[in-house]
């Protein structure tokens, strides 16, 4: 209290007030980080290899989504595929930077997104964009299957990459973090092949499958080809709560039910 001078300034004492949030000893004050919807399971569903094989890949699909809907919480997230990379090549021909190839990219997986919901939709599915996020426990509660982009929403903000001008961040970046976000244990990523190979399968006979494996096992290894986008690698070694991630073959009927029922099946790079 001042004398005649009004109201004194008030402090409201906390350990990070004295420190630059650059500083290595914010580390220090790193508190407990709760699950919020441990019970979601966030699936990625592939644009290349699920979504632009059209009704044969998609529409199986679809039935275990359905199937599975009344058991299991499920979070959507759908990938850009062919024509995210047409519009990565045309914006590297004429020179654009990496935020814009990412604004551009975006808009592809937001596309099929609203495919799924309309495929979805007498069952439940409903388009959510990145506002919406904060609702899922609404959406759950009423029996929807929610379904958004998997492009995260960095868009022109989106960070460089160490090669290259295409946005490291893609829709397999997008999904993780919504399952980290979220508090769920494991990522599902539905793509066209069994797992994780050490080499592209579709090229190289030899390709050895792997089932199972640590993150900085599979980092150490530097394959030239991955079934995930590399970025994905390096948040699952620092997520606290998404500790793995599992790639399954979502053409094979059976599989993605198997993965949400908490099977191995596929590749799990755990951390």
């Amino acid at each position: 209290m001042t004398h005649g001078r009004g109201p004194g300034r008030r402090s409201i004492p906390n350990l990070l007030g004295e420190a630059a949030l650059t500083s290595s000893r914010v580390a220090g004050v790193d508190g407990e980080s709760i699950p919020l919807m441990p019970d979601v399971h966030v699936l990625k569903i592939g644009g290349q290899s699920i979504l632009d094989r059209g009704r044969k890949a998609v529409y199986p699909l679809i039935e275990e989504i359905v199937a599975l809907k009344d058991r299991f919480q499920l979070l959507l997230g759908a990938g850009g595929g062919t024509r995210a990379r047409h519009a990565y090549e045309l914006a590297l021909d004429l020179g654009l930077p990496t935020g814009v190839l990412a604004a551009l990219g975006g808009f592809v997986p937001r596309q099929n997104a609203r495919i799924l919901q309309m495929l979805l939709a007498r069952h439940g599915g409903i388009f959510i964009l990145h506002d919406d996020f904060e609702k899922l426990p609404l959406y759950f509660r009423l029996g929807c299957v929610p379904i958004m982009t998997g492009m995260p929403p960095f868009s022109y903000w989106e960070k460089p990459g160490e090669v290259g001008r295409i946005p490291p961040n893609r829709t397999d970046a997008g999904v993780f973090l919504s399952a980290e976000v979220l508090g769920a244990g494991r990522a599902i990523f539905v793509k066209d092949e069994r797992g994780l190979y050490t080499a592209d399968p579709k090229k190289d006979r030899g390709a050895r499958f792997i089932p199972r494996i640590h993150v900085d096992e599979l980092v150490a290894m530097n394959l030239d080809d991955l079934v995930v986008e590399r970025v994905v690698l390096e948040y699952l070694r620092h997520a606290r709560h998404t500790r793995e991630i599992q790639i399954v073959n979502g053409l094979e009927p059976g599989n993605l039910t198997a993965a949400v029922e908490g099977k191995d099946v596929g590749t799990i790079i755990h951390a």
